[in-house]
C-alpha cells in the first residue's frame, strides 16, 4: 500500500513570522499517521519552519531548486543550500513556474536529476490547459510531459519520485476535476510510468491531485485507487488543511 503524501504549496505567502504563527496553528490539526504532511514554503521561510516543525510529524519542502550546483545565477537556490537547511521534498515543474518563469520539460528533467542526486524526495508537477483538454490531448500532453521529465532516471529512483497531476484549469480556479476525471489521468500517469520502467515502478511511485483541492471533496477524491495525496493550494493556508490531512477519519 502507498502511504498517502498531503503537501501544501504556500506559493508566495506568509512572512517568517505568519509562517510560524501558520505551523503552530496547524500543529494538531496535521497528525494523521497514515498521512506524510509536507509543508512546501517559500524560500525565506524555510529556516524558521525547520525550526517550527521540529518534533512534529511535519516534512519541510521547498517550491523550487536551480540545476547547478552553486555559481553566478543571482537569485537562485542550489540543492546543497536547500539540504543543508533542512529540506526534504522539493516541487519542480508546477504550471505557474511555467508560464510566469519559462520553465519547460528539459529544466524540469534537469532539476530532478539534481535532486535525484543530492537524495531529496522530488514533487514533480504535471497538468494540461483547458484548450489542451476540450481539444482531446490532455493524455498525450502529460505523457510527454513525464517522458521528458524522467529522462535518464533509473527505475530505483523513479520510486522516490512524487508526481503531482494538476489540471492548470483548477489551479486557484475553483474549479475541480470530478474525482472519476482526476483518477483517469492519475491512473494514465501510473501507465506511462510502467511503460517507462515496469509495474513494480508503477506500483511504488506516489501521484497527487492537486488543483482546488478542499475539505469538502479530498475524501472522494482520495479514495480514488490512483490518487495517492494532494498537493494543496490556498487551503493549505488554514485550518482546513487539516480535514484534509485527515481524510480518513
Amino acid at each position: 500500500m502507498r502511504k498517502k503524501i498531503i503537501a501544501g504549496n504556500w506559493k508566495m505567502n506568509k512572512t517568517p513570522s505568519e509562517a510560524v504563527a501558520l505551523v503552530e496553528e496547524l500543529k494538531d490539526l496535521v497528525q494523521n499517521p497514515d498521512v506524510d504532511v509536507v509543508y512546501c514554503v517559500p524560500a525565506i521561510d524555510i529556516i524558521p519552519v525547520r525550526d517550527a516543525i521540529k518534533g512534529t510529524n511535519v516534512h519541510l519542502g521547498a517550491e523550487n531548486v536551480y540545476f547547478e550546483e552553486k555559481g553566478a545565477f543571482t537569485g537562485e537556490i542550489s540543492p546543497a543550500m536547500l539540504k543543508d537547511a533542512g529540506v526534504e521534498y522539493v516541487i519542480i515543474g508546477h504550471s505557474e513556474r511555467r508560464q510566469y518563469f519559462a520553465e519547460t520539460d528539459q529544466t524540469v528533467n534537469k532539476k530532478l536529476l539534481k535532486l535525484l542526486e543530492h537524495g531529496f524526495k522530488p514533487i514533480v508537477c504535471c497538468g494540461e490547459t483547458l484548450e489542451q483538454r476540450e481539444a482531446g490531448i490532455t493524455m498525450d500532453w502529460i505523457n510527454m510531459q513525464i517522458k521528458i521529465a524522467f529522462g535518464g532516471v533509473s527505475a530505483e529512483q523513479a520510486k522516490g519520485v512524487v508526481i503531482a497531476y494538476e489540471p492548470i484549469w483548477a489551479i486557484g480556479t475553483g474549479k475541480t476535476a470530478t474525482s472519476d476525471q482526476a483518477e483517469e489521468v492519475c491512473c494514465g500517469i501510473r501507465k506511462t510510468i510502467c511503460e517507462l520502467y515496469d509495474e513494480a515502478t508503477a506500483e511504488a511511485i506516489r501521484i497527487q491531485y492537486g488543483g482546488s483541492m478542499n475539505g469538502g471533496n479530498c475524501k472522494e477524491l482520495l479514495a480514488k485507487p490512483d490518487i495517492d495525496g494532494g498537493l494543496i493550494g490556498g487551503a493549505a493556508l488554514k485550518a482546513e488543511f487539516g480535514q484534509i490531512v485527515n481524510y480518513n477519519k
